[in-house]
């Protein structure tokens, strides 16, 4: 690490407030699209990210609202600035949603801003979200039926929409001609504006401190920033640490399993992730392009490390990742590859499995993986207008737990963990034709354990609008797909789903699957799993698994059979003595 030659003195105070102040600029332009924006994916969800770079495409800050998007502008940025070469200027804005120009997810959108101060190219203000529509075979962006990339989306490499202020309706015309739905404008519309929000902020901080104070601090943030992680790192034994987890199910070929192959080695400061030996790419969908999955590796390595550490382009300069090119983990043009998100869970499974060794006292146990549900269709209620929502509501199972702490209940796919929200019940049937008949934390769906896993969910969905269909993609319906227990814990529970007809046919859909015609008053059943537990169960302090059986979250069956711990069927009252004797039998 070499320090820069510095024409102004370094002053720690501002370089931390600079770094908070980039920070809450990322906020208000995350505000901003939680304001403007029209799809529930994300004035609901928060299904986006909002990053600053500075002129060479490097990190300032950003605010992830799903971890998954964490790191998914800043290789963008970097290829913008290639492409585009001198031809950037004030007032210019690019598109860009390609997988195969650094994109992670070819619904994920992102909007680009150069910002200029005093005729020179200073910084970027960015923001990528997930949109309702991008062409493509099906409607709202999932098919798992597509072979290769042009049955997902409508590409669109790096491209200029916007000429020194000057939108270019050719362009714009092009680009949304290829969509289904309006709403895709207008929130298009709403990251324009966000990152006029990240430019005023830069803005007001050149005018206060000037280019070269503000040039050299940067330099000296992430400086700091990097000593920083590599203190964490150096804190890990060194050595070569080993982990494997699979995904299930190709969407092509029933009883597939891709496996996740991962042999992670710290050496001193620096830590190398490599997925060598991972099963090959997939004539379907669930593959992931190389920005998804390096994403994956940073999110769930931070999770190990310190929290506060901030956000710049010095977090990940010794932080490696090696993956193979015509690897599931990184497929070769021109794969489909709209799972790729969702493979975040497989990977931190093989991630926290590796550390588990070096860092038992900071890995968690494994989390529910996601099933979930893409309803498309015309609302009755709103004149047949076309109606497209991700169930983020059903799907968000339980996180695993880690020593001395129990996981989080309902919180969803590790990718999305923290950030992406449920929707509001009202808001949920106002904006589409159903209505929510139940919601609630799914008895006996934790991983049992001395701490034990997040709870997950059963929900019931009265599907009411027309011409509907369910694009289902996901994994955890198998055995070997449960959220793991670690030391001693027990797994989660299973994914399901099923669609139950007015006629009183059924259908239990496969992970990955277009459910075509849902009749109006079709009762969707969904439940999302638990994480898995930490430690021996019979650790678990009785009293705290008799208030959990009180409260209807741990049965009087599975007090006794998960915890050894005998409860009173009709008082509910705790009986210490059976307890221990059953606890010692079992034993």
């Amino acid at each position: 690490m070499t320090a820069p030659a510095l024409s102004t003195p370094i002053d720690p105070i501002l370089t931390s407030v600079l770094q908070r102040r980039f920070k809450s600029i990322t906020e208000e332009m995350g505000l901003t699209l939680l304001r403007t924006t029209h799809s529930p994916i994300l004035n609901e969800a928060r299904d986006f990210v909002t990053g600053l770079y500075d002129a060479q495409g490097r990190m300032l800050e950003q605010t992830e609202y799903i971890p998954v998007l964490a790191f998914a502008l800043q290789p963008v940025c970097q290829r913008l600035i290639d492409t585009f070469g001198d031809d950037i200027h004030d007032g210019d804005v690019f598109l860009h949603n390609d997988v195969f120009t650094n994109g992670n997810q070819n619904n994920d959108v992102a909007v680009f801003r150069p910002i200029f101060f005093e005729d020179k190219l200073i910084a970027w203000a960015a923001c990528k979200g997930h949109q309702a529509d991008i062409g493509g075979a099906v409607r709202g962006g999932y098919n798992p039926d597509a072979r290769e990339v042009w049955q997902e989306a409508f590409r669109i490499p790096p491209v200029k929409i916007i000429d020194r202020g000057k939108r270019r309706d050719d362009v714009w015309h092009l680009v949304f001609a290829n969509v289904r739905l309006s709403v895709v404008e207008d929130d298009i519309k709403a990251q324009v504006g966000a990152t006029v929000m990240g430019e005023r902020g830069i803005h007001h901080l050149l005018e206060r401190y000037g280019t070269a104070t503000l040039r050299n601090h940067i330099e000296h943030l992430f400086d700091a920033t990097e000593q920083m992680v590599r203190d964490e790192i150096s804190a890990i034994p060194n050595g070569t640490y080993r982990g494997e987890s699979f995904a299930f199910y190709d969407g092509v070929e029933d009883d597939t399993k891709m496996k996740i192959n991962l042999a992670v080695t710290v050496d001193d400061e620096s830590v190398t992730f490599d997925f060598a030996g991972s099963a090959l790419q997939t004539p379907g969908f669930v593959n992931a392009p190389l920005a998804a999955t390096s994403s994956a590796v940073l999110l769930s390595f931070l999770m190990l490390i310190n929290p506060d550490i901030p956000h710049n382009d010095g977090l990940t300069r010794t932080i490696h990742s090696k993956v193979p090119e015509g690897t599931f983990l990184n497929a070769s043009y021109p794969a489909a590859t709209t799972f790729g998100n969702s493979l975040t869970g497989p990977i931190s499974d093989a991630i926290f499995r590796a550390f588990s060794e070096a860092l038992p006292f900071t890995v968690t146990a494994g989390w529910n993986r996601m099933l979930s549900l893409v309803l498309t269709g015309d609302d009755p209620g709103k004149s047949g207008a076309p109606f497209v929502d991700i169930l983020f509501i059903s799907q968000k199972g339980g996180s695993g737990a880690a020593h001395g702490v129990d996981g989080y209940d309902h919180i969803g796919l590790i990718n999305c963990a923290g950030g992406l929200l449920a929707q509001d019940y009202e808001m949920f049937e106002n904006q589409n034709p159903v209505h929510l008949r139940k919601h609630e934390l799914m008895q006996d769906s934790a991983g049992p354990g001395q701490w034990r896993g997040g709870y997950g969910t059963e929900t019931e969905i009265v599907i009411e609008g027309d011409n509907v269909t369910g694009v289902v993609f996901g994994d955890g319906i198998e055995e070997e797909a449960k959220a793991f227990g670690l030391f001693g814990g027990g797994s989660g529970i299973k994914n399901k789903m099923n669609f139950a007809t007015p006629d009183n046919s059924e259908h239990t859909p496969k992970s990955k699957e277009i459910v075509k015609n849902i009749a109006t008053y079709t009762v969707l059943t969904q439940i999302a799993g638990g994480g898995g537990g930490y430690g021996d169960p019979f650790e678990r302090p009785t009293k705290i698994v008799q208030r959990e059986a009180v409260n209807g979250l741990v049965s009087i069956e599975g007090a006794r059979q998960y915890y050894g711990v005998v409860i009173d069927p009709e008082s509910l009252e705790l009986d210490q003595e059976s307890t221990d004797a059953l606890r010692g039998v079992i034993r």
